[in-house]
């Protein structure tokens, strides 16, 4: 006797695994796997930004240690849409392993961006999916439903298993009026719903908030009045990958007579990739090349730029700080930031801000107009979704721990037995049957730091000596000795970011004459070099403390002249 082409005695026997491997306890890196029996299912691939004390780290990827040992039972790797914080990793992890990637048209094409940007040795086998289309891989039936972001061509996921049916929403909203394609398939999750849920991963990032979020639709009306008002330029700053932000942005800027010039990287390539697929439309002159702004009055200019978030290399930080090589801001100019900031980054963003003021902009943001709507759920929205699924089981997903709280919280309030909740942290593994659920165990979860073309190579002994370094600088002792453990000249200090030599001349002769007597006490020992420079360490860091309270790095240097 079978079940869906498996042994009944092997779906008694087999366990569903849900562990997700990021996106737990924070925004970003969202990464959930799926296994049962010897089938793995990955849902979504996504990066981080570094948090301050993780100093020269570019971004952060998830730990993929468990997948690297089971990398022959992945089917595929299923993406809900085509945010950084669900893509991002991608290059990294299919560097590891050649597994097929599932995705929706601008997904894909975003994906396929990444990619082309990394030169993969192998070409990627992306395969494209269509909303309510559903696909089978091995024990694995998944139906991809339409919803709504802040990014077209989002998707749920309804993962049917022998155990039962799993709904993963992603980042989802409700939007009665999209800017583009349907309205969220609220029918069809409620048609998935009546056949019964076995769990429910539903996105938590609003939790926070009462009542509904509103529609995308409201910004563009927003967008109409500062356009018509404006008599200079306007520069908007926004998620590049917003495909509906920058199509409102583009209509209004066709509306009142503007020309559009775009800045930034990744700005221009998905600008480029959506008007190629046919995610954005505007007539043919309407987009110019920056250099072109110069040759037009203020008031026939839209500039739409990346750097919503503050990031200091970004093309607005950099525009604020007058270093940027084509956009000078000017007196007149108006620019709007259209987008909220992401937790940890808010200083970064009113710096900007800050600094466009003083440029002579008018600075229209989140919290004076109504520039930005968020792409995730509220909470009457988070309770519609309950509703219609009706879920045995819960798990909060994509959210930091307050999030995945209030939201436990919010699913007991609608009658879901709190034993039945599951608060989940990455790494945790989470054991379902058709009729229990449990924590069992953990995999390997850590965050794995990018570094320029380093991957995992800079861990929390290379953070903590930036740190030193960034806070109390840096000691260099190097001596020069015989074969007689003689110093062959006077010992060198060399000091960066601890204190001006010159003004500090005093304390580096002590400095130097501790550093000799240390060198001198243990040559006469006899002691190896290695203990010398741990007596150099002790005794300078002890003195510099005492007369500066800092700790700078502390590294000496002994080199042996071999003479006749």
């Amino acid at each position: 006797m079978h079940f869906d082409g498996f042994n009944v005695s092997a779906k008694k026997r087999n366990k569903l695994k849900v562990i997700p491997l990021g996106g737990m306890g924070e925004i970003g890196k969202n990464m959930t796997v799926f296994e049962y029996g010897d089938n793995i299912i990955v849902v979504d691939c996504g990066m981080a930004f570094p948090e301050d004390e993780m100093l020269g780290i570019d971004l952060v990827i998830p730990d993929i240690t468990y997948l690297e040992k089971n990398k022959d039972k992945i089917h595929a790797i299923l993406v809900t849409h085509g945010h950084e914080d669900h893509i991002g990793a991608i290059p990294y992890v299919l560097k590891k392993m050649n597994v097929p990637v599932y995705g929706t048209e601008l997904t894909l094409a975003l994906i396929g961006n990444k990619l082309a940007e990394h030169q993969l040795e192998e070409p990627a086998d992306l395969r494209k999916i269509q909303a309510g289309q559903t696909i089978q891989l091995g024990p694995f039936k998944i139906e991809f439903v339409h919803i709504n972001h802040s990014i077209a061509d989002a998707v749920a996921l309804a993962i049917s298993t022998p155990l039962g049916m799993v709904f993963h929403t992603g980042d989802f909203k409700i939007d009665h009026v999209p800017i583009e394609g349907k309205p969220i398939d609220l029918a069809r999750i409620a048609e998935i719903g009546k056949k019964g849920i076995l769990l429910l991963i539903s996105d938590s990032t609003n939790v926070e908030r009462p009542g509904y979020t509103a529609s995308e639709r409201t910004v563009g009306d927003t967008f109409d009045s500062i356009f018509r008002g404006a008599k200079g330029r306007i520069i908007v700053a926004s998620f590049a990958s917003h495909v509906h932000r920058v199509q409102q942005i583009i209509s209004s800027a066709v509306k009142y007579g503007r020309k559009v010039a775009l800045v930034g990287r990744s700005m221009l390539n998905v600008v480029n990739t959506a008007t190629r697929i046919g995610y954005l439309s505007f007539p043919e002159d309407t987009i110019i090349d920056i250099d072109k702004i110069k040759t037009l009055r203020p008031n026939e200019v839209v500039i739409i730029t990346t750097g919503s978030q503050g990031e200091p290399m970004s093309a607005l930080a950099r525009m604020a700080s007058s270093t940027h090589r084509k956009v000078e801001i000017m007196p007149g100019d108006q620019v709007v930031i259209s987008a909220s900031p992401i937790p940890g980054n808010e200083k970064l963003v009113y710096r900007v801000i800050d600094d466009l003021f003083k440029q002579g902009a008018e600075v229209i943001y989140d919290s004076l107009a109504e520039t930005h709507v968020s792409g995730h759920a509220k909470q009457e929205e988070l309770k519609i979704m309950f509703h219609l699924t009706k879920p045995k089981f819960f798990v909060p997903g994509h959210g930091e721990y307050r999030m995945l709280k209030k939201h436990a919280k919010l699913a007991m309030s609608l009658g879901i037995n709190e034993k039945d909740i599951f608060i989940m942290q990455n790494g945790n593994v989470l054991e379902l049957t058709s009729k229990s659920a449990s924590l069992n165990g953990n995999v390997p979860s850590a965050d794995v730091l990018v570094d320029g073309l380093g991957v995992g190579d800079v861990g929390d002994i290379v953070l903590r000596d930036r740190k030193i370094l960034s806070e109390d600088g840096l000691i260099i002792i190097a001596a020069s000795l015989d074969r007689n453990s003689n110093l062959v000249a006077d010992v060198e200090i060399v000091s960066r970011g601890f204190v001006y030599v010159k003004q500090s001349e005093e304390l580096m002769n002590e400095v130097k004459s501790i550093a000799t007597e240390a060198i001198l006490k243990n040559a006469k020992k006899g002691n190896n070099y290695g203990v010398t420079k741990s007596a150099i360490k002790d005794a300078l860091s002890n003195f510099i403390y005492r007369k500066t309270r800092r700790r700078p790095m502390i590294i000496p240097i002994i080199t042996e002249i071999k003479g006749q």
